[in-house]
């Protein structure tokens, strides 16, 4: 087989890019990994923003000054009395100021498994007797009522084992009840 003059031989069949030709300048296409990089790089960067995000949330929904409710004591005072049945926290404040509600008692229930609702109510009965030797004089003050935190299924799971009774009153006041 003869070949027109000046080509001496056909062209070479096309070669597979290399990674480092040698050449500068040479073009090579990206490698896999680093678009696999890029994407676990782009999931890291949501997953901590979304954590970020979280804990913003959850510090910014925080009332500034609240005290977990399962770590109040009897003494203490509260700000507001809780308009829920789910209460995670509360807010306290020193008795000489002016406050809706006193902790009396805080009774613990034995360990073992969820006793079930309808005993862990039965038991907030032991809240009247409570109050009575805390202050015997105040179950004569038809203003001052009772509150309890119990718990439930849910904080039962958590660790949550205490009955918290808390002598309320509609209007704010100072001081200690008597």
């Amino acid at each position: 087989m003869t070949y027109p003059p000046g080509h001496g031989y056909p062209p070479p069949p096309p070669q597979p890019y290399s990674q480092n030709s040698g050449v500068p300048g040479a073009y090579s296409p990206p490698s896999k990994n680093s678009s696999a990089l890029k994407w676990v790089l782009l999931a890291v960067v949501v997953v901590i923003a979304l954590v970020v995000a979280a804990g913003a949330v959850f510090y910014l929904s925080r009332d500034r000054g609240a005290t977990e409710a399962s770590q109040i004591k009897s003494g203490d005072c509260l700000s507001e009395i809780p308009d829920s049945s789910r209460v995670l926290y509360v807010k306290t404040v020193s008795c000489d100021q002016p406050h809706k509600g006193e902790v009396f008692a805080v009774l613990p229930l034995p360990d073992g498994e969820f006793p079930g609702d309808t005993a862990v109510i039965k038991y907030t009965d032991k809240c009247a007797p409570a109050l009575d030797q805390y202050a015997p004089n105040v179950t004569a003050d038809s203003a001052i009522q009772l509150f309890v935190l119990y718990p439930t299924a849910d904080s039962w799971q958590r660790g949550d084992r205490t009955v918290t009774c808390i002598a309320t009153s509609k209007n704010p006041r100072t001081g200690k009840i008597e």
